[in-house]
């Protein structure tokens, strides 16, 4: 889709099909221009509900009050609803909450583009979506006075940040027999071509010499051999260094510890963590941020065989730390103990960020929908928190707390992979992955548990059947509000 931004009043713009937003139920709005059919129609505008009007080129959704959240997953309801039709042009006014405030500008674009996404790879009759262009008037709901120069900048990085998130769908989406970890470092190597970022990857013989024996264990009986990746993205005079670090498991049967079979549908999804890493690098890169970024990831796939590795086994990570294991379906921490320790040795960081699908605890206890943050620094959980909310995520705190630390005690190694209690999962498994921070890193970094909204079976917001793309739009924003920071 091509977005074309113009001063001229929404009513001189030339397109096939308007759409209007319905704000607060207001039908008394001047752009409402269809009150009676809307009426006759039942169309009571409630939040992302869409009426089209075939007979006088109009579509109309509701949209509680004009807002970033609001208006994203109101648009993208529309082009959903729109993906059948055969308009190829669209135009819609603009509607904005501040008239120097941007981000409802950047949201609506966000929207088209995300709720445009279609996974179809392995379809043999494939939809096609006939919308190529949209035009958005800079004449505003509120009658703000828009400048293309402010406005522009904003739909370019909106457009940059959404088809990063679709970038990472598609990935998550892939099977596992497509997407193992060969497969994953050649997207890596792919991108980096394109982006002009450094790549390194580490085979099986790198990783041993790096004695990440952790992560080599939970790879052991896969066909596929395991691969670390490291992507960089390295301007000139960066404002700050940040690593990323995502759980890469590109399919998880549980090991030895074996899922029930409903359980493991979907487990393609575990790569979800890794493939936000290399979505925010694609958008970083992109966007050229001033900031220096490492991405890296630990792609593995866990499987069943007889070099499975096994629960009463003791596994040495990177770091030194014995590990007792006590169920082989707690892997992704023990792949992420040895890249945590991999990339504090690699880069000295300012900000270290984990995205992983790592418990099951973390969806009973916050939800679906919502991510669950964790670590010792207020400030840096906060600018998580401040990121998602611009973003249209739903992120909350978990606090880590002593008495569910003795929880993860072993009689016979430094530390067992799974608490001795049913409770507080998503926690624990944040507080085991601290024992693989270096002390003086524990103020800069971050634990989020996406196993809730990376992969949901219904269309839900913005977000589709499916990937969802979780951690990339945060995560960009966080170091978009860096350089701003910077700035002032």
């Amino acid at each position: 889709m091509n977005f074309k931004l113009t001063q001229e009043p929404i009513d001189i713009v030339e397109a096939e099909l308007e759409i209007i937003l319905v704000v607060d139920k207001d039908f008394e709005h001047r752009f409402i221009k269809d009150r009676e059919i809307l009426d006759r129609v039942g169309f009571r505008a409630e939040q992302d509900e869409v009426r089209l009007l075939a007979e006088s080129n109009r579509v109309y959704v509701g949209i509680d009050a004009i807002g970033s959240v609001t208006t994203r997953t109101a648009v993208a309801s529309v082009i959903r609803a729109l993906r059948a039709t055969k308009y190829k042009s669209l135009k819609i006014a603009s509607y904005m909450n501040h008239p120097k405030c941007t981000s409802v500008i950047r949201a609506m674009v966000e929207g088209f583009i995300l709720g445009s996404y279609s996974f179809e790879r392995y379809k043999s009759k494939k939809s096609k979506l006939n919308i190529k262009e949209i035009i958005i008037s800079l004449e505003d709901y509120r009658d703000f006075d828009l400048s293309l120069e402010a406005c522009s900048p904003v739909v370019e990085r909106a457009k940059i940040l959404a088809k990063a998130t679709n970038f990472t769908r598609d990935i998550v989406n892939t099977t596992p027999d497509d997407c193992y970890p060969k497969v994953l470092a050649d997207i890596a190597k792919r991108l980096a071509k394109k982006n002009g970022l450094e790549c390194k990857i580490l085979k099986t013989k790198d990783i041993k010499k790096e004695k990440m024996n952790a992560l080599l264990a939970v790879s052991r009986a896969s066909r596929h051999k395991p691969r670390v990746i490291h992507l960089a993205h390295k301007p000139k005079n960066p404002i700050a260094v940040v690593s990323l670090i995502g759980k890469g498991l590109t399919y998880d049967s549980g090991g030895l510890s074996l899922k029930p079979s409903d359980f493991m549908v979907t487990m393609k999804l575990d790569k979800s963590g890794a493939s936000a890493v290399v979505g925010i690098m694609k958008s970083v890169s992109e966007m050229n941020l001033p900031i220096e970024v490492h991405g890296f990831i630990g792609a593995v796939e866990n499987m069943i065989g007889g070099d499975a590795y096994k629960p009463d086994d003791v596994l040495v990570a990177k770091n030194g730390k014995s590990i007792e294991v006590r169920n082989t379906d707690a892997e992704g921490r023990l792949v992420l103990a040895d890249i945590l320790c991999y990339a504090q040795q690699e880069v000295k960081a300012d900000y270290i960020f984990d995205l992983a699908t790592l418990t099951g605890a973390s969806v009973v206890g916050v939800g679906h929908y919502t991510s669950a943050i964790m670590g010792e620094s207020s400030r840096v959980k906060d600018m998580v928190l401040k990121g998602a909310k611009v973003a249209g995520e739903f992120v909350t705190k978990l606090d880590f707390n002593r008495y569910l630390k003795k929880s993860l005690k072993s009689e016979v190694a430094d530390i067992c992979n799974i608490s001795n209690s049913r409770y507080g999962g998503a926690i624990t498994a944040g507080l085991f992955l601290e024992e693989f921070i270096d002390e003086e890193n524990r103020d800069r970094w971050v634990h989020i548990d996406i196993a809730g909204p990376a992969f949901i079976e219904h269309i839900w917001g913005e977000n589709p059947h499916g990937a969802s793309g979780v951690g990339v739009r945060t995560i960009s924003r966080v170091l978009e509000a860096l350089v701003r920071a910077k700035k002032q």
